[in-house]
C-alpha cells in the first residue's frame, strides 16, 4: 500500500473516531493515542526493511516467508 493511501486510511479512521457517538471523550482520546502509535512503529518497520534490503534482497525473501513483507 502506498504512503498517500495509509495517510488518506489513517484520516478516515480518525474521523471516523472523532465523529463515533459510541465512544466516551477518554476512549477516543485513548484510540487515537493507539491510532498514532501504530502509525509510527508502521513507519519505522518500512525503514527497517528498507535498510535491511539495502544488505541484502534474500531479506525480502525471509520477511515474506515470516509474513511480514510489504
Amino acid at each position: 500500500m502506498s504512503s498517500h493511501k495509509k495517510k488518506e486510511h489513517l484520516e478516515k479512521i480518525k474521523d471516523a473516531i472523532v465523529n463515533a457517538k459510541e465512544l466516551s471523550d477518554d476512549q477516543k482520546s485513548q484510540s487515537m493515542k493507539r491510532l498514532e502509535e501504530w502509525a509510527v512503529e508502521d513507519k519505522a518497520f518500512g525503514i527497517l526493511l528498507e535498510e535491511l534490503l539495502e544488505v541484502s534482497e534474500y531479506f525480502e525473501v525471509l520477511l515474506g516467508e515470516l509474513g511480514l513483507s510489504k
